[in-house]
């Protein structure tokens, strides 16, 4: 079980699937990547890649995001991201996808203001999906990128992405990416 940190949904819980099929960003983390995204979520379009329990979405919600398009692979797990969104009255401003990441991509319409890429630690950096992003031109110069990977590991180098910080929280870090303009 999670709770919202901030915004309108604040305190309000978000269930986390049972067993080790979700790893969800600490509360503490999501405070502290929200405090660094600040205004940028206010009517934000959201893609949250590797959706987990939600979390990061609904957090976007609750503090002014405009749209969350949430995807995950496992069905039981967006179908708990389903249950949330329609128990907190969020069901028109989100869409969840039940694939990979990979293939959901190619569903994908419209350019996203900023994107939540959390794969399992052991996935490391999502490059085809984050190139493919890129590709559809769903992510631009303007869309942050906030990858989130394990604390002992080094911030993503990516081919046509630069990043712009990277912070870390214990055994979490959160690496900021944009697309390269000139890369």
């Amino acid at each position: 079980m999670m709770r919202v940190t901030g915004g309108s949904l604040r305190s309000r819980r978000v269930h986390a699937p049972r067993g080790r099929a979700v790893r969800p960003t600490p509360g503490r983390v999501r405070e502290a990547l929200f405090s660094i995204l600040g205004d940028q979520i206010l009517d934000a379009r959201i893609l949250d890649l590797f959706a987990g329990t939600g979390a990061l979405g609904f957090e976007a919600l609750s503090r002014g995001a405009a749209a969350v398009t949430f995807v995950e692979a496992n069905r039981q797990t967006a179908a708990s991201i389903e249950r949330a969104a329609r128990s907190f009255d969020l069901a028109q401003r989100t869409r969840i996808i039940v694939l990979p990441a990979e293939r959901a991509v190619r569903t994908l319409t419209g350019r996203y203001d900023v994107v939540f890429a959390d794969p399992p630690y052991a996935m490391g950096v999502p490059d085809t999906v984050l190139h493919g992003l890129a590709a559809a031109g769903l992510v631009d110069e303007r869309t942050t990128i906030v990858f989130e990977h394990s604390g002992r590991a080094a911030a993503p180098e990516l081919t046509g992405f630069a990043v712009t910080r990277t912070e870390r929280y214990g055994d979490v870090a959160l690496s900021f990416l944009r697309v390269d303009g000139d890369g």
